[in-house]
């Protein structure tokens, strides 16, 4: 669907919201919360499936009776595990996979809550990160790779699982400000100041926590083992600004500006970096 129809019908809905919440307030919020926690895209058909994913072993893990869909390519004992992002799946690491291969490593995928395989209709970090823990105590890979919201849940899940695991993080094009994630979301459907706050209340609610303390720089203010943080300076979904805000609260960091590669960061030349980064580096703190 092209940009600009996407962009219409968000403010439809947002108008409908808007005009919702004169007469029937708990119901606009609910469809607010609605469309900010259940992905419209990123499902996969099992029979359809992308083939990068059918040279895969397909593993259905468990948490608290809920099933997600993981995707093991077997190597040696070096294992890298990849957590995609918003209305994605595991497929869009077809490129990242190519050079990881060269290694010999073995190269795990999850499906996120909500998207690809996994079942469920609603994605919260929170989820996700527990998600990556049950994948983390089954493979034990030293490294653990995010894009976007991945990369956010990468870093909440290194803050909140301590394991003697990961050795190092490499973080693509992630936010980290909640509040940001939240403001772009209602700035895109046009959400009236009411509407907002009443999204923000619930959101409050939900993660049980004061939502200024849920940052990806807070996270990264704990995390002890090497990173690479990734933006690029153009990026029009994540400011450039959030992937600084990460990289400059991270103690032991690499951080990387890229020009013109977007949000979605595929680029040959960045993926040998990360592969450099991963297996020929010590990991050492280079900020800028």
């Amino acid at each position: 669907m092209p940009p600009f129809v996407t962009d219409i019908a968000a403010r439809l809905l947002g108008l409908y919201i808007n005009l919702l919440s004169f007469f029937a307030p708990v119901k606009a919020n609910a469809i607010a919360y609605k469309y900010f926690s259940q992905p419209l895209y990123g499902r996969l058909n099992k029979n359809k499936l992308p083939i990068i994913l059918r040279e895969a072993v397909p593993v259905t893990l468990q948490h608290e009776g809920i099933g997600f869909q993981a995707y093991v390519w077997p190597g040696n004992a070096t294992t890298v595990l990849l957590a995609h992002g918003w209305e994605s799946n595991a497929a869009r690491w077809k490129l990242l996979i190519s050079y990881l291969r060269k290694s010999g490593c073995t190269i795990v995928a999850v499906d996120a809550p909500a998207h690809g395989l996994s079942d469920g209709k609603e994605f919260t970090i929170p989820r996700y990160a527990a998600y990556i823990n049950v994948a983390v105590l089954k493979y034990r890979p030293q490294y653990l790779v995010g894009h976007s919201l991945g990369g956010a849940t990468a870093l909440y899940f290194q803050a909140h699982y301590p394991n003697p695991f990961i050795k190092k993080l490499v973080v693509l094009g992630a936010p980290s400000e909640f509040y940001s994630i939240l403001k772009n979301y209602s700035k895109k459907l046009g959400f009236s100041k009411a509407v907002y706050n009443r999204l923000l209340a619930f959101c409050t609610d939900c993660y049980g926590m004061d939502l200024n303390d849920f940052s990806g720089a807070a996270f990264a203010k704990k995390i002890t083992i090497p990173g690479l943080i990734v933006h690029d300076r153009g990026d029009k979904t994540v400011a450039y600004k959030e992937g600084k805000l990460i990289g400059d609260a991270y103690p032991n960091s690499t951080f990387i500006t890229t020009n013109g590669m977007g949000h979605r960061l595929h680029d040959d030349g960045l993926y040998t970096k990360i592969y450099d980064y991963l297996f020929n580096d010590g990991g050492e703190t280079h900020k800028g």
